[in-house]
């Protein structure tokens, strides 16, 4: 019943057994979970730290011997499984309850706990001495590695963007979409795993939304509002090439136009259509002949049993998926042929606007691209920044891209300079204007605003 990695070699059996039926054992981890859920609501968390030490860690000064003897059950009948998933969920468990309350900053104390060096050490105690095995085992394994993407953007006492002590930390909200979007996990995990998402890059928005608006006035201060992304002023630009779509060629309305024009179109001739829709407009027309091609190997094949029936939603879902997957992770482990070729072309702008496509015509899209970016974070994050710089601008161009076409923001590009007058750049004639739906986003800015008419004069 418990998704757990087994490593080759088992921890020695130290104890004798006396293995629990399925019923038992989960009636012995509620009894763990509803004393948790107890005092993390009645207790002040460095209390709740000590006793889930005395739980998982230490084995003993625990206040409820119930509790306790419900974990020494799973510990003698050598339940390395059902111990830990009791140790994951009741992290979970935790979390979630902090990140209610806003006490942010125990999170990372209690992910802290399992770096104790006792925990290496050896115990006389046969019971001490197998949970400790498994304790190893558990920080060694993908459930503490989830854990810990949890204490990415936490900083003493606030949630805030910190400075990232490695780069794929800057990512961490993408990170968190397979934790809540896998339905094995538990509620409590995909909870707070949404929440913190979210609230992630609601911080990102705002932080840019704010940045762009200020950056453009004569007395900017960057220290009172830095720039949240890694391109320095070259953002400006970039923000701008983005928005260089505008009226009846907009991202937005090119997609309300294809799904009028394929509504009901047959499943084909629709694969064939959204090809077309996806390189409208590039420039390259060797480049896209290429990516055309390609794409087809992928999309050609797919459902053909259904190329006669007309599209609905769930096929136009489960074909923008697969284009996904052609275009970020095929196996949802290494990149796909196509991302390497588009990437080494030097397209990565290009790239985040045909996955922006995709999601303007299937929103339900959105969650199976960000997993897709994560796996792409988790198999380049080993590597030094300075290794994977062409990898990192894709997704930094991604991450600002979505927050500009995010629902509760809205950018504009306006013409302030006069066409005639000689500039050395022609973006240089127009300004970024930035409006930001607050009262939407799941982070608290209210604080953050000095002067709410200043604030609505620059953001309107």
């Amino acid at each position: 019943m418990f998704d757990k990695h087994r490593p080759t070699q088992r921890p020695t059996p130290f104890i004798a057994t006396n293995r629990p039926d399925e019923h038992l054992q989960e009636q012995t981890q509620e009894i763990v979970y509803n004393y948790l859920l107890e005092i993390v609501r009645a207790w002040s968390p460095e209390d709740v730290l000590q006793e889930f030490r005395g739980l998982f860690i230490d084995c003993n000064n625990v206040k409820n011997l119930e509790a306790f003897e419900s974990l020494k059950q799973l510990v003698e009948a050598n339940e390395e499984s059902g111990f830990c998933h009791t140790v994951k969920r009741s992290c979970y468990i935790l979390f979630n309850n902090w990140e209610a309350n806003r006490q942010h900053k125990f999170i990372p104390k209690l992910v802290q706990l399992f770096q104790e060096p006792s925990i290496r050490e050896k115990s006389l105690s046969p019971h001490l001495q197998r949970v400790r095995a498994w304790l190893q085992i558990f920080t060694e394994g993908t459930d503490y590695q989830d854990l810990q993407v949890f204490t990415a953007k936490y900083e003493e006492g606030e949630f805030e963007e910190v400075e990232a002590a490695k780069w794929s930390d800057r990512y961490t909200a993408y990170l968190l979409v397979p934790q809540y979007s896998n339905p094995d996990n538990p509620t409590e995990q995909r909870e707070v795993a949404r929440a913190i998402s979210q609230r992630l890059k609601d911080r990102f928005k705002f932080d840019l939304a704010i940045y762009i608006t200020r950056a453009q006035m004569v007395r900017y201060d960057n220290q009172q509002h830095p720039n949240p992304t890694i391109f320095g002023d070259e953002v400006l630009r970039i923000i701008k090439t983005i928005l260089a779509r505008r009226g009846s060629l907009s991202y937005e309305n090119l997609a309300n136009v294809f799904l009028r024009q394929t509504e009901n179109q047959r499943y084909r001739d629709f694969k064939r259509s959204l090809q077309k829709y996806l390189l409208f407009s590039w420039s390259d027309k060797d480049l896209a002949q290429i990516l055309r091609q390609r794409l087809s190997e992928r999309l050609d094949l797919l459902c053909v049993e259904k190329h006669n029936d007309p599209v609905d939603e769930s096929l136009r879902l489960r074909t923008c998926n697969r284009a996904i997957d052609a275009l970020i992770s095929e196996n949802g482990t290494e990149p796909s042929s196509i991302f390497i070729w588009m990437l080494s072309c030097g397209n990565p702008l290009a790239l985040v606007a045909i996955l922006l496509k995709l999601v303007l015509i299937s929103r339900h899209s959105r969650i199976h691209l960000e997993t897709r970016i994560a796996q792409l974070i988790r198999y380049y994050e080993h590597l030094p920044e300075e290794e994977c710089q062409w990898v990192i601008h894709f997704f930094e161009l991604f991450k600002i891209a979505f927050a500009i076409h995010a629902e509760n923001v809205e950018y504009s590009l306006v013409e302030v300079g006069d066409a005639s007058e000689a500039v050395e750049k022609a973006s240089d004639r127009y300004r970024v204007f930035a409006r930001l739906k607050y009262q939407e986003l799941s982070v608290d800015i209210s604080e953050e605003i000095d002067d709410s008419d200043e604030f609505t004069q620059l953001l309107s």
